[in-house]
């Protein structure tokens, strides 16, 4: 028996009020960020853009248009409970939400009864631990030339990699990996903000990502939430 069949066997029941926003919170002001949306139980549904937010609702448009076997069984007149979660770029905070979703055509969900639960600096939910082959392009200076090196995490700011050649604080890179063997590999252009060196290991190195556009972002956040997907579908299956 399937999530929705399992719920909608349940007495139809009104959602609840929303509960009361702070009287100072702007919810307009996360329009078109990335979030991530789960259930209660804090099962995997989609990755979205939050489009326009208003006091109590707002619209999620899917990054990906694959059905969600989930929510196969979902209709207008069943609106499910959810929790929202993304990352604002600009005030660099995690936002948590809460609200119902219901489907509107291509690919596009209504949310009601939204509200900010709360906003912090937790944005380890948008971090994926990897280990994966990558490389790195300095264009000039010392240790000019492209390298080979191990990405560590990435993020949607940006990443952790290890290698054995030096960097310095401060130094430019290029930064290509391929997150999915499905997907075209991801070009970051980013700075080293710290070195970490242990004896006897190659150096680590905080990067973030510079003068990404939207687009960029838009498809380095999809491909991690992807890889992200498929880690947890793999560790639920074990």
């Amino acid at each position: 028996m399937g999530l929705f069949e399992r719920w909608k066997k349940k007495p139809e029941a009104p959602p609840p009020p929303p509960k009361p926003a702070r009287d100072d919170e702007d919810v307009s002001v996360y329009s078109h960020m990335r979030v991530e949306v789960t259930t209660k139980d804090g099962q995997m549904l989609f990755v979205a853009k939050l489009m326009y937010p208003q006091r109590h609702t707002a619209e999620l448009h899917q990054y990906s248009e694959a059905e969600i076997p989930l929510l196969k069984d979902c209709s207008e007149a069943a609106a499910l409970p959810v929790h929202i979660r993304g990352y604002h770029d600009r005030f660099r905070k995690a936002v948590y939400m809460e609200g119902f979703i219901s489907p509107m055509p291509n690919h596009i969900w209504l949310v009601s009864h939204l509200y900010v639960a709360r906003v912090g600096n937790d944005r380890a939910f948008f971090r994926l631990d990897t280990d994966l082959p990558a490389s790195v392009t300095k264009f000039s200076g010392r240790s000019a030339g492209d390298f080979p090196c191990r990405l560590l995490n990435i993020s949607v700011g940006g990443a952790c990699i290890a290698s054995e050649q030096r960097y310095w604080e401060g130094d430019k890179l290029l930064l290509t990996v391929k997150l999915m063997e499905d997907r075209d590999s991801s070009i970051m252009y980013c700075q080293v903000l710290r070195v970490i060196e242990k004896e006897g290991e190659p150096f680590q190195y905080g990067c973030r990502f510079l003068e990404l556009n939207d687009a960029d972002q838009d498809k380095i956040t999809e491909n991690i939430f992807a890889a992200q997907l498929k880690s947890r579908k793999g560790s639920q299956g074990s």
